[in-house]
């Protein structure tokens, strides 16, 4: 029998995308979050990673909450960590309206938004708000951060906002990878990256204390195997913690229907999924497994969730999954998960990382 969320999915998709995504942000600040069944739990999905316990591996990727308003009501839904942003120092409008686009058939969903956003200031209001509530769930929040799209010096941004927010987050991601931000791929490049990498890597070490949250990147899923072998070594060479795979691509299957594919911007959903797990595997090999990953790009099951796993990825993120598949997805994908570790004999999701490649 269909839930009420799919009963209520035509109606919602006659909205406009952005408009029924701030209605969403809306209704959860209001309190007016979905009920869902308790968050799962056993001990086969738990993983201490960077010294963090994470209760389970589903994460929300960056993107839902931009601006830090709703951690708490997504936790509710299931989700072992949040990662919220993008944030930029300054506030910006992003890029013009209609920016967001989504094709239901193929549960795929195409965004140039261009990192709108309140501002780092607003950003960290709403964010020692929750961190200061009396009943914050368990799990863990990481921030995604970017440069504004007017920066020509981006290492400047970055730095600051690391000396902001970096002292209250479990985790920082450095986003070099929208494809809705003019020259932030550049910074993909071994010149710039290593450069970059060492300016927040001294920014950290100054701004963050004796206990620095662990600094990850986000890659972009648009790139060769040299490409990524040569990323890979610049990463370990910088003493990164951790590799998010993948942002958006620029690619266009040709399944997908005109006008849908016509749109600029990047493409998320189902037809990234095989790409973000040709990442993981790549970039497992060239790192030897030494950088935990965080796998993220079309999953919307358990095995989806799975492939991902044995790919390399040691944790996981969803969005587009929650547009298409509803409130309860997070639930689902730990449910089914959980089956298949225990149906392959696995007493931790640990224990599965890398098994589908032949390099151990």
């Amino acid at each position: 029998m269909p839930d009420l969320y799919h009963l209520a999915r035509p109606l919602l998709f006659r909205i406009d995308p952005e408009r029924a995504h701030a209605m969403t942000i809306k209704a959860f600040k209001a309190g007016l979050v979905p009920a869902c069944k308790p968050p799962v739990k056993d001990p086969a999905l738990e993983q201490t990673i960077w010294g963090l316990r994470f209760p389970n591996p589903l994460g929300m990727a960056a993107g839902f909450d931009k601006n830090a308003e709703v951690i708490g009501p997504v936790f509710e839904l299931g989700f072992g960590f949040v990662e919220a942003g993008t944030v930029t120092p300054k506030p910006q409008h992003g890029n013009p309206k209609p920016r967001l686009f989504r094709d239901p058939d193929h549960e795929a969903v195409i965004n140039r938004l261009g990192f709108p956003g309140v501002g780092m200031n607003a950003f960290k209001t709403n964010l020692e708000k929750f961190l200061a509530g009396k009943s914050r769930p368990p799990g863990v929040v990481g921030i995604n951060i970017g440069m504004n799209k007017s920066q020509t010096e981006p290492a400047k941004d970055y730095a600051i906002l690391i000396r902001m927010l970096g002292p209250m987050a479990d985790y920082l991601t450095i986003n070099i990878s929208s494809p809705n931000t003019p020259g932030l791929r550049d910074l993909q490049q071994k010149e710039p990256l290593t450069a970059l990498l060492e300016t927040v890597m001294e920014e950290r070490a100054k701004s963050c204390g004796k206990h620095p949250p662990p600094l990850l990147v986000k890659l972009a899923p648009d790139m060769d195997d040299d490409r990524r072998g040569e990323i890979a070594a610049t990463l370990m060479n910088a003493g990164i913690d951790g590799i998010i795979l993948t942002n958006t691509t620029l690619a266009r299957p040709d399944y997908l229907p005109e006008p849908f594919r016509a749109h600029p911007g990047g493409l998320s959903g189902a037809p990234l999924r095989d790409m973000s797990t040709q990442a993981i595997a790549a970039f497992y090999k060239f790192t030897k497994g030494k950088i935990p990953i965080i796998g993220v790009g079309g999953i919307s099951s358990g095995q989806n969730a799975y492939d991902k796993i044995k790919a390399g990825a040691s944790l996981l993120q969803l969005y587009s999954a929650l547009v298409f598949k509803g409130p309860a997805v997070a639930n689902s994908v730990n449910e089914e998960l959980l089956m298949l570790l225990k149906a392959d004999g696995y007493g931790n999701i640990g224990q599965a990382v890398g098994v589908g490649l032949n390099n151990k």
